[in-house]
């Protein structure tokens, strides 16, 4: 099966298959992949799974002519901390599970060479490119992400530091679980409602079903619309529209796979 469609290219390569945006690959100054394949997993943080995401990362990476000993990745504990890399730990091997990026869920850089890192398995991963300043962003958004709007405090903080213009920001949305699949019980619900109360879609975007008294959240929708009132242009965000869920005989989703469930992952590096 091939995921390509308007937004997205399926890249099989040596063994290895991920998707590109194709926006994204207008640049010649970046380099990104999401990767695919429920065979791969990307977790770094439990010893009995290292040595084969080391393996994982390396395939995918010499897949997009990069190298391994460039990335960085957070440690991903759904907060709404955005971390900024000065420079690489590490010579010989990527920066993982460092106290450096402890507690934080989003890294962004103006530096070449450096690829920072995200892992999914149904939330969202954000990929952000500034062309005209030459900086990049990987942002990882699970619902309490979302609800922390850390989608906004990325961009923020690229406005802080480098002086990015929200203007010239492309935010490239990775697959991750969408409204069919995300169901969630009242407590949720009410936590969503409160936050997104400003926002004029919110009966489009939360919907109760009928059948168990339980309801969907279009999550995916929330981040477009307030990194549009943080002012991306429309144009620049930019969906895979491909949920964890529904191919999840390609992408690893936490709701399919239940217990045991591996990890996906996002990068992307200035050249």
């Amino acid at each position: 099966m091939d995921l390509s469609n308007e937004n997205v290219v399926h890249v099989k390569k040596d063994g290895v298959e991920f998707l590109q945006f194709r926006k994204l690959l207008d640049y010649k100054d970046v380099n990104h992949a999401y990767s695919l394949g429920i065979d791969k997993n990307y977790r770094t943080t439990q010893q009995e799974t290292y040595q084969q995401a080391i393996k994982d990362y390396e395939d995918l990476c010499k897949a997009i002519n990069s190298k391994p000993e460039n990335l960085v990745k957070t440690n991903q504990e759904h907060t709404d901390q955005v971390a900024v890399v000065k420079k690489k730990i590490y010579s010989n091997k990527p920066d993982f599970n460092l106290e450096e990026y402890a507690k934080t869920d989003g890294l962004i850089t103006n530096l070449p060479n450096i690829m920072l890192s995200t892992t999914n398995a149904d939330c969202i991963l954000l990929l952000f490119f500034d062309p005209v300043k030459k900086v990049i962003a990987n942002s990882h958004s699970g619902w309490k992400g979302t609800l922390q709007r850390i989608s906004v405090k990325t961009v923020k903080k690229m406005k802080e530091i480098f002086d990015c213009n929200p203007e010239d920001v492309i935010c490239c949305i990775c697959p991750s679980i969408r409204k069919c699949h995300f169901e969630v019980e009242r407590d949720v619900k009410e936590k969503f409602a409160k936050e997104i109360e400003d926002i004029e879609d919110i009966n489009d975007i939360i919907t109760e079903t009928t059948l168990n008294k339980k309801w969907n959240i279009d999550t995916v929708k929330i981040n477009k619309i307030i990194l549009q009132k943080e002012g991306l242009k429309p144009e620049n965000i930019i969906d895979s529209k491909i949920c964890s869920v529904c191919q999840s005989e390609f992408i690893h989703s936490y709701r399919a796979e239940k217990e045991g469930y591996g990890l996906n992952t996002a990068i992307i590096e200035l050249k």
